[in-house]
């Protein structure tokens, strides 16, 4: 770090790309290694396939321009470090990665640094002030007094996206405690109005961030 006053340090550069379900083929399927194909028959929701495919064609495909490699020459792992089972964060060689996606909504942010990328749709029928209570730091949980009705819920949703970057980026999971993350700096991403969007960095200057439509 370059110690002289009146220095800036620009943040890391991270590239969030978004899609909306409805924009997968069926062709994308041929990508997919054996494990992402189990993953996809495993879903029993079509809705919840598509989110799962859209999302695996982004990462593939985008990483696979920035390598010049066809998508399903693209290695990914996904292995969880607490069982060994292949439903972790997904990594791969030379770039760090996060998925998210929510309702109509799949994202992916793509960096040199960990990140975590999340979404959420805001549930206007969720019980905020019983979720918040488990799920949020003392002084959020306060802070949601304020509001009421949906912009309660609006509120806890951009709470919550915030946390689940942090562990996104960070790889804790549920392990980790409700409240800010040491050594993580986290912006909020303009998204739809019924959506709630975060980003996370394990860094100390927040991202600079470029949002691309898939």
């Amino acid at each position: 770090m370059d110690p002289r006053p009146g220095v800036t340090h620009p943040g890391p550069e991270v590239e969030v790309w978004w899609a909306r379900t409805g924009e997968g083929r069926d062709e994308f399927v041929e990508d997919l290694d054996e494990v992402e194909r189990a993953r996809l028959a495993a879903y029993v929701r079509a809705a919840d396939q598509e989110r799962f495919l859209l999302g695996v064609t982004m990462v593939r495909r985008l990483l696979g321009a920035r390598f010049s490699l066809l998508p399903a020459s693209v290695r990914l792992d996904r292995t969880c470090p607490d069982c060994g089972k292949p439903h972790g964060k997904v990594r791969a060689d030379g770039v760090e990665l996060s998925v998210t996606h929510s309702g109509e909504l799949v994202g992916v942010a793509i960096a040199d640094v960990p990140v975590g990328i999340d979404v959420e749709r805001v549930d206007e029928t969720l019980d905020v002030d019983a979720v918040a209570r488990v799920a949020l730091a003392a002084d959020e949980v306060e802070k949601l007094k304020q509001y009421d009705g949906i912009e309660k819920a609006r509120a806890f949703t951009a709470y919550w996206t915030r946390r689940e970057a942090a562990v996104k980026a960070t790889g804790d999971g549920l392990r980790a405690e409700p409240g800010p993350v040491a050594g993580v700096q986290v912006v909020e991403l303009a998204t739809e109005p019924d959506y709630r969007a975060a980003l996370a960095v394990v860094e100390i200057e927040p991202p600079s961030v470029k949002v691309f439509s898939f």
